[in-house]
């Protein structure tokens, strides 16, 4: 049998534009003798649909679209995911389903089992799991259909007692039981640079298990915070990787059922996190843009490396002549900064305007006098510039339509160094995932073939700049640590104790959890983050902001 794989990049809620790229696929799959074609989990409404699977318009378009899609399904097979209503008298009204076309029409539903609630997922809300196992039988091959989750957990789809014991199954175990022939696995798995190893490992340690080929289809594309980079894969029986589909790209394939169990072909190439977490935000920044239909951006440039990394980061994904940048000194920015942002931008070929704040600035200042009674110079003062900086971004995005990009990372976010209504301003964050180690590392990279952000810009010691002679370490501890200390935290999920003894000093690690506990309100108004990690800021972490803390 002849199957192809579609990865392909999905828009949420856009059906007419989602059916023709899947129908497309449909035909080119038919001008290639494909007896099978392969798209991926919930392809028909793109993922995740979120509360909009509430609303029963759009149910009803999800299965409009399917049969419509299945009605090209003449002398093919498609398998599409798609919500799906529960017909029975209990449970919650839909299932998370794949959904078999052929002869035009949908001949089998196959729902998912294992509903994730962890992290940025959140399926048991809206759906409920199956119950029922059965295989597929399709051009003399029995199929056993899963779809994402279902290869990950063993957790219980079913318990039987006997002898006062309780047998656990996963899905596939259930399948395997009805001897398939192969494994499809329909997903919609993000991308995480840290965990980003697990998905091969899982898909290997079934395939070995259960002695079956099994073929995975993932989706590629953004949808705001979630980043999806496909690498649908193929692995044989003995847990081997045979084929292995484009990162970040949409791809198509065609493959021999035959060749599911064949030896490994695969060229094994080294883990470049940097260049991941690179392309990964490209995408981001691309489809944001692309899928709600916005033209332009802004940014405030500062000399800085994150606002640098930004920039270059946001020319290359929507193009140079799409921003513009605002370089807005104050008293207390120095020179070379200054310096840097211009040479960045002609390096880029941007658009910038230099907008001075120290008029605005002591304009502020003498109307609150009266109100600070002469009392010293302090953290209002510096926040005053930064709100400032706000307050003009937001007038030249609201006066030209170019939406404001925040240039805020993982680190200052998670220790709260940064300001309400000022430098958090933005409606997207790129670097809200990234730690400022990260940071300097994407800024080597971006310079790999030859000087776009100045070496300046990359070398000297980070700092606000908001007051004089002010650098980062006199506040924090050196980024190395204090990113170190963070992640082992925030994605590792380690307490204190555990942390400490890692072999990190006692007193700065309790210094950076109490500032990641204490700033949990700043982050509840931090605009949309590009995940890259296994553990980000958003709707993915879920921290009360009221909750009293052990340290």
């Amino acid at each position: 049998m002849k199957i192809a794989l579609a990865q392909l990049n999905y828009h949420i809620g856009n059906f007419e534009e989602n059916a023709k790229k899947i129908i497309a696929h449909i035909h080119k799959a038919k001008k290639d003798n494909a007896d099978l074609i392969v798209f991926s989990e919930l392809s028909i409404c793109g993922y995740p649909p979120l509360d909009l699977l509430e609303q029963r318009d759009f149910i009803e378009t999800c299965l409009h679209t399917a049969q419509k899609i299945a009605q090209e399904c003449i002398n093919i097979a498609a398998i599409v995911g798609c919500p799906t209503l529960n017909e029975g008298e209990k449970g919650k009204r839909l299932f998370n389903s794949a959904l078999f076309l052929h002869n035009g029409i949908i001949t089998q539903t196959v729902h998912k089992t294992l509903l994730p609630t962890y992290d940025i997922f959140d399926e048991y809300r809206y759906f409920e799991p199956n119950s029922e196992f059965s295989i597929i039988e399709y051009k003399n091959t029995k199929i056993a259909l899963t779809i994402c989750e279902d290869l990950w957990d063993n957790q219980v789809v079913e318990t039987a007692f006997a002898k006062d014991k309780i047998y656990k199954t996963s899905p596939l175990e259930k399948l395997h039981c009805q001897a398939p022939d192969i494994v499809i696995n329909i997903a919609a798995s993000p991308f995480s640079y840290n965990q980003d190893y697990l998905r091969t490992k899982v898909l290997q340690d079934n395939a070995r298990q259960y002695q079956v080929p099994i073929l995975y289809v993932n989706q590629i594309g953004a949808n705001t915070e979630i980043i999806f980079d496909g690498c649908s894969k193929i692995v044989n029986p003995n847990g081997e990787v045979v084929y292995e589909m484009s990162e970040f790209n949409e791809d198509y394939c065609v493959i021999n059922s035959e060749q599911c169990n064949m030896p490994t072909t695969i060229k094994t190439e080294s883990y470049h996190k940097i260049q991941k977490i690179h392309d990964a935000l490209l995408l981001g920044i691309r489809d944001y843009f692309k899928k709600n239909n916005f033209k332009s951006a802004v940014l405030g440039l500062s000399g800085g490396i994150d606002s640098a990394v930004v920039l270059a980061l946001a020319a290359k994904a929507i193009g140079e002549k799409n921003i513009r940048v605002l370089l807005l000194p104050s008293e207390y920015s120095s020179s070379h900064s200054i310096d840097d942002a211009i040479q960045l931008a002609n390096n880029l070929g941007v658009r910038y305007d230099i907008v001075p704040i120290h008029n605005l600035y002591e304009s502020a200042i003498q109307s609150l006098e009266p109100i600070f009674e002469n009392r010293p110079f302090s953290i209002a003062e510096e926040n005053i510039q930064a709100r400032l900086r706000g307050l003009l971004l937001m007038a030249v995005s609201n006066k030209f339509g170019n939406i404001l990009l925040n240039t805020s990372n993982k680190s200052e976010a998670a220790v709260g160094y940064s300001t309400m209504y000022g430098d958090m301003n933005g409606s997207l964050s790129m670097l809200g995932d990234v730690y400022k180690t990260d940071v300097f590392k994407l800024a080597e990279y971006i310079n790999k073939d030859k000087e776009i952000i100045p070496r300046n810009t990359i070398q000297k010691p980070p700092s606000a700049e908001l007051r004089p002679n002010q650098k980062d370490s006199d506040s924090l501890p050196d980024y190395d640590t204090l990113d170190a200390i963070l992640f082992e935290y925030i994605e590792k999920k380690l307490s204190l104790h555990e942390i400490i003894d890692q072999g990190f000093d006692e007193q700065t690690v309790i210094k950076t959890i109490r500032l990641v506990n204490a700033n949990e309100y700043k982050r509840f108004q931090f605009p949309p983050i590009l995940r890259v990690s296994s553990k980000a800021f958003g709707f993915g972490r879920r921290i009360p902001l009221v909750a009293k803390h052990v340290v």
